[in-house]
Parts: C-alpha cells; sequence; structure tokens
C-alpha cells in the first residue's frame, strides 16, 4: 500500500498511547487526561509516576506505598559508583549516566526475567539510579563523595540532597518536584519513542533507557535547556539581550534551509514540532522562574530571559518551548549548565518506563518502511577478465 512520505516523521501516527496527550494549537498537555499545569505542585511527582505507570491517581494509601517502594530501591550500586569513579573528569554527565545505567542492567537481581512484574521491579529501580547516577557523577567531578543514605521524604528532596549533600527547604523541594513533574512525559518525543522501539524488539529496559538517554544528548532535544542556560550566560545584561536576538536572527536568514536546521544556528529554547504556540509547560515555569529567580538572588538572569522572551515574540512566530523557562529554574536551584539535561533526564524517567511498560503490554516490532529513492534496478556491468 502507497503512503505519504512525511520527514522527519512528521505528525506520523505510530502507535496509539493512552498515557499522554499534547494539543499543539491550544498549547495544552495532559497526563492520562489531567493538564499537566493542574497536575504540578498539586499532586507529587512520585504520585505523578503511579499515574503515568498505572493509569490512574493512586488513593492516599497507594501513593504511601508507592512512595515508600521508591525510597526502598534507593543507593548508588558500588559497581557504579566505582565506574563513576574511573572516568576521565571531562566526561558529559548524559554520558555518564548512559554508561552506568548499562552497567547496571548486568548487576540487576532482575537482568533476565521480560514478565511484567520484573520489568515493574527494574523500573521502581530505575527512578532512583538515574538521580543518584547523576548526583555522584556531579560530585566525584567536583572531589567530592557521593551522598549516602539521603534521608529527603519527597523525590525532589532527595535528589537536591543527593546534589547538594544537605536538606533543602521544602520550597526548594517543592520548586524541583513542578519542575520533575513538567518533565515527566512527552508523548512521542525523540528519546522515548527510542526507548519504545528498543522494546518492542523485548530488548530488556534498561537497554531502552539508554537508547533513551543516548537520544536525549542531542540538542534538538533534551541538550537545549543547557543551550539556553548557556546563552542566557553569555547575553549577560538585559540591556544587550535585544541586540543579541536581532544579530542571531539575521544570521540565520543569511543561511540555506539546510544550515538553519543546525542547533547553533537557532535561538535555543524557541520552536517545536508540535506546538503552534507557547508550550504548557513554558507558562508554568514562567512564573516559577521568576519567584525562584528573586527568591535566590539570581533576578539578573530571568530578566535577560524575559528580554529575550520579548525580543523573540516581537520578530518571530516561534512559540517558547520547555527549555527556555526551566533553564532560569535551573540556574537558580545551582545546576549548572552541563547538569541541566541529566536533570531532565531525572524527571523524564518515569515517562521512558511509563511508555516502554505500555509498548510491552500489547507489543508489535516497530519495523516502519522508507521510501528508496536510489538507482532503479539495473544489470552489474560486464567485468573483464583482468577486473576479477
Amino acid at each position: 500500500m502507497e503512503t505519504a512520505w512525511k520527514a522527519g516523521l512528521e505528525d506520523v501516527i505510530a502507535a496509539r498511547s493512552a498515557i499522554c496527550q499534547v494539543n499543539g494549537e491550544a498549547g495544552r498537555l495532559y497526563y492520562r487526561g489531567y493538564e499537566v499545569g493542574e497536575l504540578a505542585g498539586a499532586v507529587s511527582f512520585e504520585e505523578v509516576t503511579a499515574l503515568l505507570w498505572f493509569g490512574e491517581l493512586p488513593g492516599p494509601a497507594e501513593a504511601a506505598a508507592f512512595a515508600a517502594r521508591l525510597r526502598a530501591a534507593r543507593g548508588l550500586p558500588a559497581p557504579v559508583r566505582t565506574l563513576l569513579e574511573t572516568l576521565p573528569r571531562d566526561t558529559h554527565p548524559l554520558d555518564a549516566l548512559r554508561t552506568a545505567v548499562s552497567l547496571a542492567a548486568a548487576h540487576d537481581p532482575d537482568a533476565g526475567a521480560n514478565d511484567p512484574a520484573a520489568n515493574l521491579r527494574k523500573a521502581v529501580r530505575l527512578m532512583t539510579l538515574v538521580p543518584e547516577t547523576v548526583a555522584a557523577s556531579r560530585r566525584i567531578r567536583a572531589g567530592r563523595a557521593p551522598v549516602e543514605a539521603p534521608g529527603g521524604d519527597s523525590h525532589g528532596a532527595y535528589v537536591l540532597e543527593l546534589c547538594e549533600g544537605r536538606t533543602p527547604s521544602p520550597e526548594t523541594a517543592r520548586i524541583l518536584d513542578v519542575v520533575l513533574t513538567l518533565h515527566a512525559d512527552h508523548e512521542f518525543n525523540a528519546s522515548t519513542f527510542a526507548a519504545r522501539v528498543a522494546v518492542a524488539t523485548l530488548a530488556d529496559l534498561h537497554a531502552a533507557v539508554v537508547a533513551a538517554i543516548a537520544t536525549l544528548k542531542g540538542p534538538r532535544q533534551g541538550g537545549a535547556n543547557e543551550d539556553v542556560l548557556a546563552m542566557l550566560l553569555e547575553i549577560g545584561d538585559p540591556a544587550r539581550a535585544e541586540a543579541f536576538v536581532e544579530r542571531r536572527l539575521h544570521a540565520r536568514a543569511a543561511l540555506s534551509k539546510h544550515e538553519r536546521g543546525a542547533p547553533t544556528a537557532r535561538v535555543p529554547g524557541f520552536g517545536h514540532r508540535v506546538y503552534r504556540v507557547d508550550d504548557a509547560r513554558a507558562r508554568v515555569l514562567r512564573a516559577m522562574a521568576k519567584s525562584t529567580a528573586a527568591a535566590t538572588g539570581r533576578t539578573r538572569l530571568f530578566e535577560v530571559a524575559e528580554r529575550v522572551y520579548d525580543a523573540m515574540r516581537a520578530r518571530t512566530t516561534l512559540p517558547v518551548n520547555v527549555d527556555f523557562f526551566s533553564a532560569v529554574v535551573y540556574d537558580a536551584l545551582g545546576i549548572p549548565p552541563d547538569l541541566c539535561t541529566s536533570i531532565f533526564a531525572v524527571g523524564r524517567v518515569a515517562g521512558w518506563c511509563a511508555h516502554a511498560l505500555e509498548q510491552l503490554a500489547d507489543n508489535r516490532l516497530i519495523r516502519p518502511r522508507a521510501e528508496y529513492v536510489g538507482p532503479a534496478p539495473r544489470p552489474l556491468p560486464a567485468r573483464s577478465e583482468g577486473r576479477r
């Protein structure tokens, strides 16, 4: 059957899913039917994770049991710590994370099992393995020991304690909880689709998360928030923002269509394959960025971001995406630029696992076709004896 080809599979329906819905025209995002702006801050990240995995928000007893299960899985596996200590100090945090998850697969107690119960146990362990690895990698690079036995009650508090070695304030923990919720899932983005393709072959859950992390590293997906923070720090002064945008857009206009596709030719944090208006998550993060920057004395960076946002709105129709204001929040929380995408992964692993579990529940190998554009069938040219 003939089907239309679309570059990058744009708007092509690849599977059915009950997990997440993106309404790009209205700028809305729903987890299992709940609008993400209503969930964020009202429901804990642990409860959001349970919603994504099991289909419904847990009741009080179920929520407590699920949170306790996540807490019981805490602790950096000894082989992973040893690995992190041997990596070069300039290893990118996402490379360290990808390698660590791959190693952890070999030491997982359910390494040889692929049944639903075993995969759920693996998913729980991955929810803590990712933040433990991200934080330990950061601390080891800085010459500090990883935090052992963190006691944070919430997932957000636990992640911040892993990174900083001290108990965060309730408000700071709540901020990260909201950020993790906003990053938990986003339908068939590149990294999530990579995870589904991997588990569709019946590869193990760790392999799927490795594929997702490897895909996330690309600046056209997760790497963009790192680029946003680097850009805002480069601008430095709100008074320089408008001129920066002018120069970037002018330089971009002179490029070919192919050259404009390079991430370095874009203004990071703007534009999206699905959204036609501002990203639903960006609206929540914009307000959070303002209050967090004020609370931490990092208002200058927020003012730079606001001026860039206004300049882009005045000159383009590109919607702002989740990466733009999340970068300001990350900075206010003391997260360095090269760790931004790894913190994104701490939230997104919930969605990766949800999609992997859904794919396995009704699995079919994902095997698209290519539209062939090479030479037509042709005979092999005659070959002389001397050429044989």
